[in-house]
C-alpha cells in the first residue's frame, strides 16, 4: 500500500531581501517524497522608507507559489526611533566598520518582536507547524533581535502564550540562516536558484539600490566573497566591490 503524503504548514517571514528570499526557497525545498512543505508567506508594511522591498516580496511569494501571501500593514512612523521609519534621521552610508558593538540608526525598536507576534498569531490560526525567520547573527548590522538569545526567549513565550503551546503542539521558530555568513547565504541561494534580480536589500529604496548603505554593503560583500556577481542594479558601488569587479573583468579578458 503506497505511503500517504503528509503536509507541513510553514509561515515564512518575507521582506523580499537577500536573506528572506533564500529562506523562502529553502522552505519549499523537498526533504522527503512523503512530506510536502506548504508555505504561507508574511510581509510587513510598517511605514518603512524602503517600501520597494514590498514589491520584491510579492514577486518572490509568487515565484515560490506560496499558498497565501499576507501583507500586514501597521504604522511604526507614529513614534519613529529609526532611520527606516523617521525621515529626519539619516540612513548611515559608507560606514567603514559595519559590524561593531554600536547599534546603527537603522535598528527599528522591537521590530522582530512585533513581526514574530504577528507570525505566531497567523501560525496558530492556520495550524502551522513552523515559523521561518531569516535572522542572522554573523554578517549583520548588530541588531539585538537577530541573536539566538532573543529567538530562544521568544520560543519560550510560544509555549506559554498560545493555546496550541499549552496543549503541547508548540509552533517551532526556525532560523536556518542564523549562523551563516553572507557569503554562505549567497552560496546557498545559488544552489536553490534564488532569482537575485527580483530581490531588494537597499535601505534607501529609490529606483536603484544605493550601494553604500549598511544593507547594500553587507550584501555586496557576501556576493564578492562567494565569487558571484549581484544582478541588482546599483547607483554606485563601494570601493571593495568595484576593485573586485575590475579584477574579475581582467581575468575574463
Amino acid at each position: 500500500m503506497p505511503r500517504k503524503k503528509k503536509f507541513k504548514n510553514i509561515v515564512v517571514l518575507m521582506s523580499g531581501g537577500l536573506d528572506s528570499s533564500t529562506l523562502a526557497y529553502l522552505a519549499i525545498k523537498k526533504t522527503s517524497p512523503y512530506l510536502q512543505n506548504r508555505v504561507y508567506s508574511l510581509t510587513f508594511d510598517y511605514g518603512q522608507i524602503h517600501r520597494k522591498e514590498l514589491v520584491s516580496a510579492k514577486k518572490i511569494a509568487k515565484l515560490i507559489q506560496a499558498v497565501e501571501h499576507k501583507i500586514v500593514k501597521f504604522d511604526l512612523t507614529l513614534w519613529g526611533g529609526s532611520s527606516l521609519t523617521d525621515k529626519s534621521i539619516p540612513i548611515p552610508k559608507n560606514r567603514m566598520k559595519l559590524i561593531s558593538e554600536s547599534i546603527p540608526s537603522t535598528y527599528v525598536p522591537a521590530r522582530n518582536t512585533i513581526f514574530l507576534a504577528f507570525a505566531l498569531a497567523y501560525a496558530e490560526a492556520i495550524k502551522a507547524d513552523e515559523i521561518y525567520i531569516g535572522v542572522n547573527s554573523v554578517d549583520y548590522s548588530g541588531y539585538v533581535d537577530c541573536r539566538p538569545a532573543f529567538i530562544n526567549k521568544f520560543q519560550e513565550l510560544v509555549k506559554v502564550g498560545t493555546v496550541a503551546g499549552v496543549k503541547g503542539k508548540v509552533v517551532k521558530i526556525k532560523t536556518p540562516l542564523i549562523n551563516l555568513s553572507k557569503k554562505e547565504i549567497v552560496r546557498l541561494g545559488e544552489k536553490l536558484a534564488v532569482p537575485w534580480d527580483r530581490t531588494w536589500s537597499c535601505y534607501v529604496g529609490k529606483r536603484l539600490a544605493c550601494g553604500v548603505c549598511d544593507s547594500c554593503q553587507l550584501r555586496l560583500k557576501g556576493f564578492m566573497q562567494a565569487g558571484v556577481q549581484d544582478l541588482v542594479s546599483y547607483k554606485q558601488f563601494p570601493e571593495f566591490y568595484k576593485t573586485w569587479l575590475n579584477k574579475k573583468k581582467q581575468i575574463k579578458t
